[in-house]
């Protein structure tokens, strides 16, 4: 048996290329602006090694499979990622200043 693992993004590191969607659709969609939303909950079994393979594949290293914790209380459950920090993207047309 192996033990629980979830997949954890970090959202600085990721660009939004959408690799990680292509490779694991079962635990990874994407946002609107092409960011990976994953799945909540420990990943099944069979799915390990592929979610294993995918956050190796990322261009930006920006997941990581991390072994859940067995007596944690949210067990079971991957907390939202939220931010409330604004993001500027180069293809929005905001010109920051002094540039």
């Amino acid at each position: 048996m192996t033990s629980p693992a979830r997949l954890a993004v970090d959202p600085i590191a990721c660009d939004g290329r959408g690799l990680c969607a292509e490779l694991l659709p079962g635990l990874i969609t994407l946002d609107d602006w092409g960011f990976p939303v994953i799945a909540r909950g420990d990943i099944p079994a069979s799915l390990q090694k592929e979610a294993a393979a995918v956050a190796r594949l990322c261009p930006r290293l920006a997941l990581r499979l991390e072994q859940a914790a067995p007596n944690s209380p949210d067990r079971g459950q991957i907390p939202p990622r939220r931010s409330s920090r604004l993001v500027l993207r180069p293809d929005t047309g905001v010109r920051r200043p002094g540039s």
